[in-house]
């Protein structure tokens, strides 16, 4: 089975985070690792990869540091990577992103395509379902389990009342959350097994995308204006003189809490 896993560099959701001066997310200065859910996404093409056979793929979208985390991804087992790199990209929307992604799929030939259900930065959960649409595959998204049966694919999907059970036959598109599995370490010798693994490096000309239909110029969505959080405030203390009870039951009322 082909296997192309999603993998995106985005800044450490663990250190603080900022937007740059053209409200885009600031990466140069930031502490940049995986995206936590595409690493629940590798660990689950790399268990597919070793019950059933087969290749998988990390294919990332992103600057020329994103490599950092290509060769993080490619030290837990993964076989190749593809890179898709181009200062026309920068500023790209989830739209112009998926029309990228999906032609650099086109090339790939993958029978299955593992991505985490959410980015820390974007938290948009559009991609699977846009990519999916575009490549004409079924999208199997927010899976806490996949099954893999010959040309079969069955998850369970994670809803908040419980689980469905969707079936889909390949190639198909699933995302997946953290209540998959656990990601693996990379040892020692698959850090320094990943230095060799090839990395692929695309352009948008190699890909057939017009450069007008990515990044700023061609964006659908933009942010417009961003401003720091606001300093917390001290709390309220309400002093129980008797009517305790009932001004806090104001307050809670007041902030539309009861």
């Amino acid at each position: 089975m082909n296997i192309v896993v999603l993998v995106k560099q985005v800044p450490d959701s663990g250190s603080e985070r900022n937007l740059a001066g053209d409200n885009t997310v600031e990466r140069q200065s930031a502490n940049n690792v995986i995206n936590e859910m595409d690493e629940y996404a590798i660990e689950e093409a790399l268990k597919i990869q070793e019950a059933h056979g087969g290749e998988v793929t990390i294919l990332t979208m992103g600057p020329e540091r994103a490599t950092e985390s290509i060769r993080k991804a490619l030290s837990m087992g993964p076989d190749k990577a593809v890179h898709v790199l181009d200062d026309a990209l920068h500023g790209s929307c989830a739209v112009a992103t998926s029309k990228v992604l999906a032609a650099a799929l086109g090339t790939l030939n993958a029978d299955l395509i593992i991505a985490g259900a959410e980015s820390t930065d974007g938290r948009v959960q559009v991609l699977p379902h846009m990519i999916a649409e575009r490549l004409g595959v079924a999208a199997l998204t927010g899976a806490r389990k996949l099954t893999v049966d010959g040309g079969t694919l069955t998850i369970e999907r994670q809803t908040e009342e419980g689980y469905e059970v969707v079936t889909a036959a390949t190639p198909a598109v699933v995302s997946v959350w953290d209540t998959i599995n656990e990601p693996r370490y990379p040892s020692f010798k698959g850090i320094m097994a990943a230095k060799k693994k090839p990395v692929q490096t695309l352009a948008l000309a190699d890909l057939g995308v017009d450069a007008g239909e990515v990044g700023f110029a061609g964006a659908s969505s933009e942010v417009v204006e961003h401003a720091k959080r606001p300093a917390r405030s001290g709390g309220q203390k309400v002093a129980d003189d008797g009517n305790g009870g009932v001004a806090l039951v104001e307050f809670l009322s007041s902030e539309k809490f009861v």
